[in-house]
Order: structure tokens, then sequence, then C-alpha cells
């Protein structure tokens, strides 16, 4: 039995302006764009993998946004803390050791 698909492809064309102080060069441009994405995008899976963002169901008022903050400000603590362990080790032995902790947000 043969099966054949049948595909009605739609090409769209989405142009963006950018204000930039870069060469008019497309390898670099394109170079800058992967690299801010990629970044944006270590820090999305940290946030969400090591402080479990993505399942807050803070919603109201400016809480969403007072907690982002609170999360960046302990991830950065974290990275900052010099120990080899992970990031999500490090917020577990925070939240069980009371000298780590305090190394933590202190140091």
């Amino acid at each position: 039995m043969a099966f054949v698909f049948a595909m009605d492809f739609k090409v769209d064309t989405e142009r963006r302006y950018f204000i930039n102080s870069i060469p008019a060069d497309a390898k670099l441009f394109a170079r800058a764009v992967r690299g801010h994405w990629g970044i944006e995008n270590r820090l999305h899976w940290q946030m969400d993998v090591v402080l479990k963002e993505d399942a807050s169901r803070i919603r109201k008022g400016f809480a969403p946004a007072i907690m982002t903050s609170i999360r960046h400000l302990c991830l950065n603590l974290f990275q900052k803390e010099g120990s080899e362990i992970s990031l999500n080790k490090k917020r577990l032995k925070a939240a069980w050791d009371d000298d780590f902790r305090n190394k933590v947000l202190f140091a």
C-alpha cells in the first residue's frame, strides 16, 4: 500500500528593521543575533530547570516580575559561589544547610 501526501506550503516573508552599530555584514549580524538568543535560551533553561520558573503558579499583579527578579538574584548568587557542584544541587543544599546558605548569601 502506498501513501501519497499532497503538501501545499505557503511561503511568507517577514521584514524586521534594526538599529545597530555594526557594519552591514549579514554573516556578522546573524552571528550577533544567534549569540544573543543563545544567551537568552541558556538563561531560560537555567531558570526553568534549576528554579522551576515555568511551574510557578504566581500570576497576579507585580508578583511574577518580583519573583523573576528574586530568581535571577538567586541564580547569580549560586553561580558566584565557588564550589563545583551543579546549580540544582546548590539550590537544594542552600535549602537544607544553613552554613552553605550563609556562604552563598554573604560570601
